[in-house]
Formats: structure tokens, sequence, C-alpha cells
């Protein structure tokens, strides 16, 4: 199996969607769904809507991902400190790797050989940590520090850099060198750090960085070359009469790029809605 990973960030209560279509020897998408409440993981048909399987033995799930030939499903367990590794055929657990700390969310490079895990929590005199899983071992090889615990992060489409989100209200980003695992930069944004995405450029290389924060109904737009916050949109206003959701200090909470570089995808919570925002100039599509 091949897989090719695209993300839609939804967190209603204590579960986190990730879709990530699993292109089986028969072509078939599939959803992997943490069940952080149910303790296991959910594997949908999205064509039918039905649960098609499941991965229990799991507790306090939280991000999932999947290798990029399909054969290893890859879980956090916020309540064993460990990242789980599951056979996709038999969707048995058959190995669960001790981790620096609490994690949250994961990622895996293109290549398949590294799972980065999101340490949240401090890790002995680091403020947050990425821990990095070489999946041929199924064993944590490294702790990169990062400028606060970490919430959410990501594999840069080249593979080159790892991108992590600081959950609490430092707002550091931290971007991780996968090559000598070492941090290489960091940008604060002043609030925790919610939901990212990035477009690239035509050569595969990150343009820039999209990042949601707390209590702001909008997103924020970092230049991944120069390093440097460029912009701040805010997400529109409901029209009169439209009543807000109340949502606490994630107003705004979850973003993808479209396959084809051309469109931004952002969530609103506040406003139950999606809004399209044309790229590279970010204008407001609807």
């Amino acid at each position: 199996m091949t897989v090719e990973v695209v993300q839609r960030c939804l967190k209603p209560l204590a579960i986190l969607l990730l879709a990530l279509p699993l292109m089986a020897a028969s072509d078939q998408v599939r959803i992997l769904q943490s069940n952080a409440a149910g303790d296991r993981v959910h594997i949908i048909d999205p064509v039918t809507n039905k649960v098609v399987g499941e991965i229990t033995g799991l507790e306090a799930v939280h991000g999932v991902t999947a290798s990029p030939d399909g054969s290893r499903i890859y879980v956090s367990s916020e309540a064993d400190d460990t990242l789980d590794v599951a056979d996709a055929k038999t969707l048995q657990v058959i190995k669960k790797i001790p981790l620096s700390g609490r994690p949250n969310n994961i990622a895996i490079s293109p290549d398949g050989r590294r799972v980065y895990v999101g340490i949240r929590e401090k890790v002995g005199n680091n403020p947050g940590v990425a821990d990095v899983i070489d999946t041929t071992s199924l064993s944590k090889v490294k702790s990169i520090r990062t400028e606060g615990p970490v919430h959410n992060l990501y594999v840069t489409p080249d593979g080159k850099n790892v991108v992590a989100g600081d959950a609490s209200s430092g707002g550091y980003v931290s971007v991780l060198d996968t090559q000598t695992d070492a941090p290489a930069w960091s940008i604060q944004l002043g609030a925790s750090i919610r939901p990212m995405t990035m477009s690239k450029n035509p050569d595969g290389s990150t343009r820039s960085l999209f990042v949601q924060v707390g209590d702001y109904h909008g997103f924020v737009v970092v230049d991944f070359k120069t390093r440097k916050e460029v912009t701040r949109i805010a997400l529109p206003k409901l029209p009169p009469g439209k009543i807000p959701i109340p949502t606490g200090s994630a107003e705004s909470h979850g973003m993808a790029v479209t396959p084809d570089q051309k469109t931004l995808v952002v969530c609103s919570r506040l406003n139950n809605a999606l809004y399209s925002y044309s790229l590279p100039d970010l204008k407001l599509l609807g």
C-alpha cells in the first residue's frame, strides 16, 4: 500500500479527526479517527461514512498518522506516554514505544523513516521537545528542544523541517532541521499555537506558514524563507442577526492548502463555517 497524507483538523470535544487517504491495494481511501474518549482509532470509509475497522488496546489516544506505504499506523497515547504502532492489516498493536513525556500530535517524514512526536510538557531543562522515532528499530533516537510544550507539529512538504507549535501562551513556532535533528529557528506569535498548514514553491520547498493562534478569529502568515511574520488575516464576521458559537480560545481551528497550491481553506468554529482564500494573494473567495 502507498499512502498520501492530507489533513483536515477538526477537534470536537475529545475527538481528533485526521483525514488520511490510505491508498491500499484496492485504491481505497480511508479516514483514521483517534477517539480519546473511546480509547481506540476508528477506520472510516469516506464513501459510505461507515466504520470499517478499529484499533483497540489503546488509552487516551491523541495523534494518528500512517506510514507512506500504508503498512503501519502510529498513534500517540497520553495515558501511557507512548507511541503505539499498529499493523495496518491486522489492526493489532505490535509495539509501544516509550516517550519523553505526555504526547500530543505526531507527523511522519515523507520517506517513512522517522515519526516526530510533540511532547506537551517540559522535559528536563527544555521548555518542550519533539521526540524522534526511528521506524526501523521502533525506538526513540532523540529529543529535539523546542521553545515550548508542543501541541501540533508537521513535516514540511520537502521533508527538510519539522514545524512545532507551542501550546502555552508564549506562542512560539519552532522549526527543526530533520537532517541534523536540531533546532533551526523559531518565531514568537504571542498566543498559543493552534493548527498550522503550509504552502510550497514549485521546487517543493516551503513558501509560507499559515498559523492559527489562540483568541484570534483568523490566521497568521509567516514567510518561511525570511522567517518573519508577513500579516494577520481576520476571518469574516457574521451578518447581522447571526449569533457566533462560543468556542473558548480556539475561534479559528483547522486549515489546509489544496494539493494544487491554489487555495487555503480555513475553519471558523466561531461562525461554524469554512472560508477559502486564493493563493498566493490571499483574497477571500467565499
